[in-house]
């Protein structure tokens, strides 16, 4: 097992869950962290990957890093979604093995399960019928990941743990229109046209100087600025979202993905994570999740009474809904010792708490 001293390395800790996993060992007492931003350490590159493994020699290992994105982009970005992620998992987990670390925790997604997995879905419904097309070279690259950790396991012996986080929001989350993830994106758009309809003006370029669209600052005309939103859907009257808001989804707050990742890091190997008793040991990944859900469109509907919008919410039907459920079974996961605590509804309130935050804090 790690003790205090162990030296950690959180690839991806500037992320939304890498952050998240790295406040939590803090607070736990392991300070003997290592982290390098994209610009340090780029784990696309192997060699810079080995030399990095070569000068700080981790005990141990959590790769939250990947090339992550919401429909639009895993529509558009097929190709990088899927060689980037594949590098990155290549890179950091083989150079782990190489230089003998013993304990790993391999961040996944509820997307590597089949479109029509039965709900909710178990650890063993993987690989069973065809993958939802939107995001399959991504589902297709986290799949490899996880067969990866299980085989350096079952050849090698060694403590290489994946979990499968159902959809996460929280601090640091990703809030750019053009590629962000289906709730931090409606809590900007909502926001954003709370704005409008109040002439807020001020409120529009603050926001849009902290991050521009498509290079649409703060300092752009009105015209130039209600242009741009009205691309995204956002105007005073109202806000369209994609699909038919019909979906459900599983939410989980970060901060709680983080706490159940360490919790899974200290205290399972990987013997825990399969039937001792089965003639063939696969789908040794654990559900990280809820295991409750709610629709696109309830969701929708809480953050425009949490935010106070007075417009109209619409639906854009022409565009894809993605998955219809996707719901995890999380009964592995209670097993080994961990449960959530924080409801959607709280967790609506804090996002857009600390989205409010961001924007004056950077404005003052």
């Amino acid at each position: 097992m790690l003790d205090k001293n162990s030296k950690i390395y959180v690839a991806g800790h500037r992320g939304l869950v890498g952050s998240a996993i790295w406040n939590n060992l803090l607070s736990r007492g392991y300070v003997n962290l290592v982290g390098r931003t994209h610009k340090e350490l780029d784990l696309l590159d192997a060699v810079a990957v080995k030399r990095f493994f070569d000068e700080e020699q981790p005990n141990a290992v959590i790769l939250a890093a990947a090339h992550v994105g919401g429909i639009m982009a895993n529509l558009r970005y097929r190709a990088d979604f899927i060689y980037e992620n594949l590098q990155i998992q290549q890179n950091v987990i083989g150079e782990a093995w190489k230089h003998g670390v013993k304990r790993l925790l391999f961040l996944g997604s509820t997307c590597i399960y089949p479109r029509e997995a039965p709900q909710p879905m178990t650890e063993d419904v993987l690989l069973t019928s065809p993958l939802e097309y939107t995001n399959e070279p991504y589902a297709i690259a986290k799949i490899a990941g996880l067969k990866m950790c299980e085989s350096f396991n079952l050849q090698y012996g060694t403590n290489y743990i994946a979990v499968m986080p159902t959809n996460l929001y929280g601090p640091n989350d990703n809030f750019h229109l053009e590629n962000s993830h289906v709730l931090p994106a409606m809590i900007r758009k909502i926001h954003l046209a709370k704005c409008l309809n109040e002439e807020d003006w001020q409120a529009v370029r603050k926001d849009l100087n902290l991050r521009p669209v498509e290079g649409v600052d703060g300092n752009a005309s009105e015209k130039e600025i209600t242009d741009i939103l009205a691309k995204y859907g956002i105007s005073a009257e109202k806000v369209t979202l994609w699909g038919t808001g019909a979906p459900m989804r599983e939410f989980l707050w970060s901060e709680e993905m983080a706490d159940a990742s360490v919790h899974v890091l200290l205290n399972v190997d990987f013997k825990d994570t399969y039937d001792t008793d089965s003639k063939e040991i696969r789908n040794c990944h654990i559900n990280v999740g809820t295991g409750k859900e709610v629709s696109i469109r309830e969701v929708a509907e809480m953050i425009v009474n949490e935010i106070g919008f007075k417009g109209e919410l619409h639906w854009d039907s022409t565009k894809p809904d993605g998955t219809m459920r996707k719901l995890t079974d999380v009964s592995k996961l209670h097993a080994l010792g961990w449960r959530h605590k924080i409801e959607i509804d709280e967790g609506v309130h804090r996002l857009y708490q600390w989205y409010l935050k961001g924007i004056c804090i950077n404005h003052i």
